[in-house]
């Protein structure tokens, strides 16, 4: 995928009681599974109609399930979350212009997201974990190295460029605890396939295992966005220790 309180209404009830107002509505997130299941069918059998069907609803189910949770008080993970379904259709379209545009949406929806962990204290995790930062960074350097070559001058910046800010992301992500930080990793490790299909350095199973991991990256990162106790939305971030960033969370002390 922090951003700002919605602000209260008139009236005796509390603010955002938005649980309670779509207790009845359709489970979203089933509606999800579901698709998930019919994405990677898809994508296994190389039905590409079924994709152009499941895939760009992916993203736009989990913003409309974070949203329900949380109504926009994270609206950069819910603006990533439309970038990347944008991104997502770019990617169906087979050449290397659309290639460029689906790489261009996802980069802005790894800045969403960026703000959004540094929103939540990212910054202030990260000072005492040099070694990780460092190790993060290498990581990237080795990557860019290694697929240039392959890649051409243009669209190895190109790459370059996504993969320090994908990177960057997952490195952010760590602040909110396991979920983010294993969301952030599969993210990177999902994103890397799609950099040695670019590259022309395919193999069996591939795309199906692309799909897979950036589901679980997606879904990882929205959870650990959604509110871990049966209270009102409205509640997170009002009357706040010092110690709990301004989204509401307080980074978790045994995170890795």
């Amino acid at each position: 995928m922090t951003e700002g309180h919605i602000p209260e209404r008139g009236g005796p009830r509390p603010a955002l009681q938005r649980p309670a107002r779509t207790a009845g509505a359709p489970p979203l997130i089933v509606l999800f599974a579901v698709l998930c299941v019919v994405e990677l069918i898809g994508v296994a059998t190389g039905t590409h109609a079924v994709e152009w069907v499941a895939k760009p609803l992916l993203a736009p189910l989990l913003a409309a399930h974070l949203w329900r949770l949380t109504g926009t008080r994270h609206a950069y993970v819910l603006t990533g979350l439309l970038l990347a379904a944008a991104g997502d259709i770019a990617l169906l379209i087979p050449g290397t212009p659309a290639f460029g545009i689906g790489l261009a949406l996802f980069l802005g929806a790894q800045l969403c997201w960026i703000t959004a962990f540094l929103r939540a204290g990212a910054l202030g995790h990260l000072r005492s974990r040099r070694a990780v930062c460092a190790a993060y960074l290498a990581v990237w350097a080795a990557a860019v190295a290694a697929l240039a070559p392959t890649l051409g001058p243009a669209l190895g910046t190109a790459v370059a460029v996504y993969a320090l800010a994908l990177l960057t992301m997952a490195l952010t992500a760590r602040v909110l605890g396991p979920k983010a930080l294993w969301g952030g990793l599969i993210f990177v490790a999902s994103d890397s396939l799609i950099g040695l299909g670019a590259a022309g350095l395919d193999f069996p199973g591939r795309s199906t295992l692309c799909m897979t991991t950036y589901i679980a990256a997606l879904t990882l990162l929205v959870t650990a966005f959604t509110p871990q106790h049966k209270e009102p939305p409205a509640t997170f971030g009002r009357g706040l220790s010092p110690s709990v960033g301004a989204d509401g969370f307080e980074p978790p002390t045994s995170c890795l």
